[in-house]
């Protein structure tokens, strides 16, 4: 289950409004196949992973990082397809939230003489997924707020600098960041100011991650069009809650969020921050430099979202830390 959830992980940003699923198929104790949900959503992982297992995947187990789907859409649905193939065991690690599945896919393989195991590495599972079940059971997407700034908390100085606080290989790891994000996302005075590209450079991307803009003004006439290197640019005029359901309305289920101090104010005092990676460099830029985050009118500590520590480490001169939202 450890590789199918790794599998799983090539998907991010990718396969939207799909979930981003990882299979592995054994037999015999050995791997015969293995998948992963393609870019656009098609093929699913258990069609890939069957496909290159081939005639051993007849009394073979497989390991799915999400229930196998149960409706008919595009194609024929995964479960269907597993029971077809001969597959003697599946092992999934979550339960699918979408009511078009929500159970069936387990009980159609149980119905079907196949031996099912649930809830394997649902914890690490729901990690991948939490885009998709966020958009599925809160009509949002998942959001990442992305804060680069000097060692006390400034993101430009007084006048307005800011290329660069941090270090090139940082930034090559923001566009990693992008590159398992369906969206990135900045405020009107961050596109005006700054007219930010908002793709993925230095790496191969199947697909770009649309771009979107919260402004009630018109966009810059010079930011990049659509293309083979640039994801649609969306201007949406709305506060950050209608934005997000919106955006999951269109099959957005993961948004990194790079705006200037106003927009991550909003986003935190609206709750709706699931995630924040921050890339500290190890400068200062006093008290007059531009805060990460704007005023959020807070009166007291207890009010003030709190978030928990998964991941630290350095990153070239600098250092990354990724923070997860308290329940």
């Amino acid at each position: 289950m450890d590789h199918a959830l790794r599998l799983a992980g090539r998907g991010l940003g990718n396969v939207w409004p799909n979930p981003a699923v990882g299979c592995v198929i054994l037999n015999g104790g050995r791997i015969v196949g293995r998948g992963w949900t393609q870019p656009g959503g098609r093929p699913h992982a258990e069609r890939m992973a069957l496909d290159a297992a081939g005639a051993l995947s007849r009394g073979a187990t497989a390991y799915v990082t999400l229930e196998p789907c149960a409706h008919h859409g595009r194609t024929p649905p995964c479960a269907e397809a597993l029971i077809d193939a001969g597959i003697a065991r599946v092992v999934s690690a979550m339960t699918d939230p979408d009511p078009r599945v929500a159970g069936r896919g387990h009980r159609l393989l149980r119905d079907a003489g196949i031996a099912v195991t649930e809830g394997i590495r649902q914890t690490e599972a729901f990690g991948v997924q939490a885009g998709f079940v966020l958009r599925i059971l809160r009509g949002r997407p998942f959001v990442t707020l992305k804060l680069a700034t000097s060692f006390d908390g400034r993101i430009a100085t007084a006048r307005g600098e800011s290329r660069w606080i941090t270090g090139p290989a940082a930034r090559r790891h923001v566009h990693a960041m992008r590159m398992i994000h369906d969206a990135v996302m900045v405020g009107g005075n961050t596109a005006h100011a700054d007219r930010p590209s908002l793709n993925v450079r230095g790496l191969s991307t199947p697909r770009q991650p649309v771009r979107v803009v919260l402004s009630s003004r018109p966009l810059p006439s010079d930011l990049p069009p659509e293309g083979p290197s640039h994801g649609p640019l969306w201007r949406l005029d709305a506060p950050p809650a209608e934005a997000l359901a919106h955006l999951a309305q269109q099959g957005i289920t993961r948004v990194f969020c790079e705006g200037g101090g106003g927009l991550a104010a909003s986003l935190l005092s609206a709750g709706l921050v699931d995630q924040i990676v921050g890339y500290t460099a190890g400068m200062t830029l006093g008290g007059d430099g531009r805060p990460a985050v704007g005023p959020m009118g807070l009166g007291h500590l207890a009010d003030a979202p709190r978030f928990r520590l998964a991941d630290t480490r350095a990153i070239g001169t600098d250092l990354f830390h990724r923070w997860l939202r308290l329940p």
